[in-house]
Order: structure tokens, then C-alpha cells, then sequence
């Protein structure tokens, strides 16, 4: 960031910035999401400093060149992800400028590094009255999401896999955040099947037999077999909810493809990365590629999708588009990160509602259509993450009640 857009930042929050300073700030918001990520948290965090009154007395100088030691560092959030999106800035921001603003952006990173960012789309709408805006939290029930699964074994009988907890049995074993079946294939003609059902507010991974594997996300159940079929293509069920599969190259099982079935498409890969949310409250299935080459059919039409692609099935209509996306944002759940870009609020909400197993009411469905850009950690509580919506100034407030949030 040079030293003319700190300028006009510097004049647009004393409300001393011109008609040509206010147009040269929304095209510089306009050219990146990295720019409006760092504009909407120095916003925030110099009125906070405002309000506090730490501007004058902070040892700005240290805190700033610690920022910058840690600016070298992966940030926290994204150290699991493939790609990263933040980059350390290419001129650091001289340490002669004012105190409030060096503390800001020492707590713009600070604030990243710690929880990530979330802010508006579109920074310049009418923000509501600040007014009646207290939160009112009443007999908080709603606990943070975590390792737990229940197992259906092939004769009915049901095992509860919970963090903390070891399950062994004779071809498979869990330690409470993952379950992994022996490596093996069966040529019996009949295949006995599992199931694993992860509830809302729960993730799990599972190591199938042929070795791939897969990550399963809240509300969300898999079949598959205890042990594949040698020789035949291997096939498995994602019931519904949303997973992503690592699968095991077909070369070493004998040419063996693999399949997952929905409950209208049939993916078939040789050996691939790719996400399928397919949950059973929406009117479409996404299947994301990451790596490889997979083929989609539903019956009346079938679409080949390259990495970076992404195939929205419309139950409505029996019909295929593909888009291409950047699948850090599809798949980063899996990391333990939240990442929105342009989501409605609405979405977001049902996102968090699944993770954290809560019900999500809207007073005002004018907000429903709001849209955001953010990245959160699944480890934060819900309360800071509705603080962290709350304070883009754009809901009035919210509230807990039990195991309801209600966004006002």
C-alpha cells in the first residue's frame, strides 16, 4: 500500500476526503478483495482505537515492526490451504506516519491472524442506525462444532464415534476424529455396506479400504462397502450432505474406476480430488474438481470437468452448467476455515447454522440478500463470529436465545 492510498484512508475517516480523493479510493477498492479486506479493518479497528483512547499512548513503532515479522509467517488461517491469497504488502508502510494509523494496521493483521476477516461488498451502502444495537444472549446453548460421527454396520447396529474415543473392531478402528478400514477386496459377489453419518455441529474423515479417502462436513452420511470387489468398479453413496474425496488411482486397483453416487448424479473417476455438496434442504448439487478428470451424468446429460471447474446440477429442471471458481473457497471447510466470497447473508448463515447445530431466524429478510466477503475459523465461538458480522455495521443486532440466533 503506498503512501497516496493511506492518504485518502486518512482522509476519508476524518471526513476531510475530496469528490477526486473519494473517486481515486473506490477504484483503488474496486481493483482487489485484498483492498477492501484491508480498508473495511482499518475502518474498524481506528474506531475502535477512537473510542478507546490507545492511539496516543501505544508504542506504535514496536508493535508495527512485530507486525511485520509476523507479515513473513504463513497466516494461521490458511496454513492447511493449497493456495493463499493474502501476500505481504511490497513496501511496508513507513513507521513516521501517525500513531492511530500505525496501530490500525498493526491490528488489521493481528485481527487476521487471529480470526480471520468479513466485511460488506459493497462498503459505501447505507449502514443502519445505531440504535437499539446491544446483543441479548439468554441461556447460550450453542457449542462449537467438533470430531463426532454415528456408524451403521452392516447387520443394523449402531457405534457413536466421539474426539477422545478408541472403536476397534476386526477390519477397522477409529480414535474418535477418524475411521480407517484395513486395506482389502473381497471377490464374493454380495458386498455389505456401512454407513457413516456425521450430525450437524460434527465432521469426520474416513480411510475406505481401496485407500481413498474421504472428509466428511456437518449433516452428511456416506455408504460405502466394507471391502470393494476386485476387479470391478468401485462405488460408493454420498446419501446427502456435502464430502471431499481423495480416491485412490484406479491403476492400483486394476483399472478399477471409482464412482460416487447422489440422488441424481453419478460421478466417475480414475483417480482425482473433487468436493460434492449435495445437501438435501437445496435444489442443487456442486461437484468442484481439484485435481484430475471426472465425468458427470445424470441420465439425460453428461459433462467432463477440468480442475478448477465447478458442475451445478438444477434438480428443478434435470439439467448441467459448469463455471469456473477459485476452489480454495469450496473446499477450505475441511481445513477448519469459513471462506465466503460474495455470499449472502442468508447462505452464510445456513453454513454456521449446520457447523454449530443452531437455528437461524431473520427479523428483517431485507438482510437475507446482504452480501459478504469473509474468512472465519470453525474454532471461533458463535458469539464472536456474530459480533464480527455485527460490527460491518450492517445488522442492527442480534440475539441468542438457547439454541436461536435471531439476526435483527
Amino acid at each position: 500500500m503506498n503512501a497516496h492510498i493511506l492518504k485518502l484512508i486518512s482522509a476519508y475517516t476524518t471526513n476531510e476526503i475530496s469528490k477526486k480523493q473519494f473517486n481515486d479510493l473506490q477504484q483503488w477498492l474496486n481493483e482487489s478483495v485484498e483492498n477492501k479486506q484491508m480498508f473495511a479493518n482499518y475502518l474498524h479497528f481506528y474506531k475502535k482505537s477512537r473510542r478507546i483512547g490507545l492511539a496516543e499512548n501505544l508504542d506504535s513503532d514496536k508493535a508495527w515492526n512485530t507486525i511485520l515479522v509476523k507479515l513473513k509467517e504463513p497466516l494461521q488461517l490458511a496454513a492447511a490451504a493449497k493456495k493463499q491469497d493474502f501476500k505481504e504488502p511490497s513496501k511496508p508502510i513507513p513507521l513516521r506516519r501517525k500513531a492511530w494509523f500505525k496501530y490500525t494496521a498493526a491490528a488489521v493483521v493481528v485481527g487476521i491472524l487471529a480470526s480471520g476477516y468479513f466485511f460488506r461488498v459493497n462498503f459505501f451502502s447505507k449502514s443502519i442506525d445505531d440504535n437499539d444495537n446491544t446483543p441479548i444472549i439468554v441461556n447460550n446453548n450453542i457449542q462449537t462444532g467438533t470430531d463426532k460421527a454415528t456408524l451403521t454396520l452392516s447387520d443394523g447396529s449402531e457405534v457413536a464415534l466421539e474426539k477422545g474415543q478408541k472403536y476397534v473392531a476386526n477390519n477397522l478402528s477409529s480414535n474418535g476424529e477418524e475411521i480407517i478400514y484395513e486395506v482389502a477386496s473381497t471377490t464374493k459377489p454380495e458386498i455389505t455396506y456401512n454407513y457413516l453419518t456425521i450430525p450437524r455441529g460434527g465432521q469426520f474423515h474416513i480411510i475406505l479400504s481401496d485407500g481413498t479417502e474421504v472428509w466428511l462436513n456437518s449433516e452428511s452420511q456416506l455408504k460405502y462397502p466394507v471391502a470393494f470387489i476386485n476387479g470391478e468398479s468401485r462405488q460408493v453413496e454420498l446419501v446427502y450432505g456435502e464430502a471431499y474425496f481423495d480416491v485412490s488411482p484406479s491403476t492400483e486397483h486394476n483399472g478399477a474406476i471409482f464412482k460416487v453416487l447422489t440422488k441424481m448424479q453419478e460421478v466417475e473417476v480414475l483417480g482425482t480430488e473433487f468436493n460434492i455438496k449435495a445437501y438435501s434442504d437445496e435444489n442443487s448439487i456442486y461437484t468442484t474438481l481439484v485435481e484430475g478428470k471426472v465425468v458427470l451424468d445424470i441420465g439425460v446429460e453428461k459433462e467432463t470437468l477440468k480442475p478448477n471447474q465447478q458442475s451445478i446440477v438444477h434438480l428443478n429442471n434435470k439439467s448441467i452448467s459448469v463455471i469456473s471458481i477459485d476452489v480454495y473457497d469450496e473446499i477450505s471447510w475441511k481445513n477448519g476455515i469459513f471462506s465466503f466470497k460474495s455470499k449472502s447473508l442468508k447462505d452464510i448463515m445456513k453454513v454456521l447454522s449446520r457447523w454449530y447445530d443452531t437455528e437461524v431466524v431473520f427479523l428483517n429478510k431485507d438482510l437475507e440478500d446482504v452480501k459478504f466477503i469473509g474468512v472465519l475459523s470453525k474454532k471461533q465461538k458463535i458469539e464472536d463470529i456474530l459480533l464480527t458480522i455485527k460490527n460491518t455495521n450492517f445488522i442492527n443486532a442480534y440475539e441468542i436465545n438457547n439454541n436461536k440466533i435471531i439476526l435483527k
